[in-house]
């Protein structure tokens, strides 16, 4: 099956770093395609056999937006499998990264507006503009992710099968923020915490020891039951709905114990019946 991966969101949220990946794995790459060039372009590339394509669009195509899903469906309908991918971070991040780098917010223009507080404001209209798309997307929330890491997330979802709804386990901590990009958060940290234990301060959830003593404990297993039990009745709603990922955020205080070993009993719980991805932010970003 021809693949369609459109890659859109928030600037400086990573959009380059995830088509440069796309292009190194052999896709046909477009950046900042005009919405109504789109069929014209896969009409082009079908001529010259080229299975797998990869766009790029962003807010500087505000005015044709609008067009963008019913070109998708158009898409589909010639049996192409389409992705969209929506790449965020939180505001500070964004601002932190365009001080860094001393790039222009492509919706500046020719402005001579500058300073955070002219940022912010470009940020948030920018927001405004991709509400839409960001709602039919699987969102990737990059604040916290280096580049090398982005990159390895969008290898395990360019390598998952089409048409089949993709469950996102993540644990993280509530000290670094909640996950812009999860579907479903449910809190962890009214749980016995091996962080007390002198012997599992400094393992992880994922280390035997730490396992076993939240085997343990009832109050652990009636909350894997309750959040198996919630998700149980509404993924296959999601799935009825053509959804191709539901993320879910799992979060502790430290993001180390309690949340990693949830993550980790969940995913291999809801593995036989769903495509299953996991993530550790907390971990990974420690590496």
């Amino acid at each position: 099956m021809r693949e369609l991966v459109l890659i859109t969101g928030m600037s400086g949220s990573g959009k380059s770093v995830a088509l440069g990946a796309l292009e190194d794995a052999g896709y046909y790459c477009i950046d900042n395609l005009p919405p109504e060039l789109l069929l014209a372009s896969l009409a082009l590339e079908r001529n010259q056999h080229i299975a797998n394509m990869a766009i790029a669009i962003d807010a500087r195509s505000a005015q044709s937006l609008p067009l963008l899903p019913g070109l998708l469906e158009a898409v589909r309908g010639q049996g192409v499998h389409v992705r969209v991918l929506f790449f965020d971070a939180a505001t500070d991040t964004l601002v932190r990264r365009f001080s860094e780098t001393r790039r222009k917010h492509p919706l500046a223009g020719s402005s001579d507006a500058h300073g955070d507080a002219a940022l912010v404001q470009l940020i948030a209209h920018e927001r405004s503009i991709m509400g839409p798309l960001r709602d039919m997307a699987h969102v990737i929330d990059t604040s916290h992710s280096r580049a090398s890491e982005l990159q390895s997330r969008l290898k395990h979802i360019l390598s998952l099968p089409p048409g089949r709804l993709t469950l996102i386990f993540q644990s993280f901590a509530f000290k670094r923020g909640i996950p812009r990009d999860a579907d479903y958060v449910f809190d962890v940290r009214m749980l016995p915490n091996p962080h007390y234990v002198p012997e599992l301060k400094h393992r992880t959830g994922l280390e035997a020891p730490v396992i076993e003593f939240l085997q343990r404990e009832a109050p652990v297993q009636a909350m894997q039951q309750d959040i198996a039990g919630f998700l149980h009745k509404w993924l296959p709603s999601h799935a009825d709905n053509h959804r191709s990922y539901v993320s879910v955020a799992i979060g502790c205080t430290g993001g180390q114990h309690r949340s990693v070993f949830m993550v980790e009993q969940l995913a291999a719980q809801f593995s036989a019946d769903w495509t299953v991805l996991k993530r550790h932010r907390e971990i990974e970003l420690a590496r």
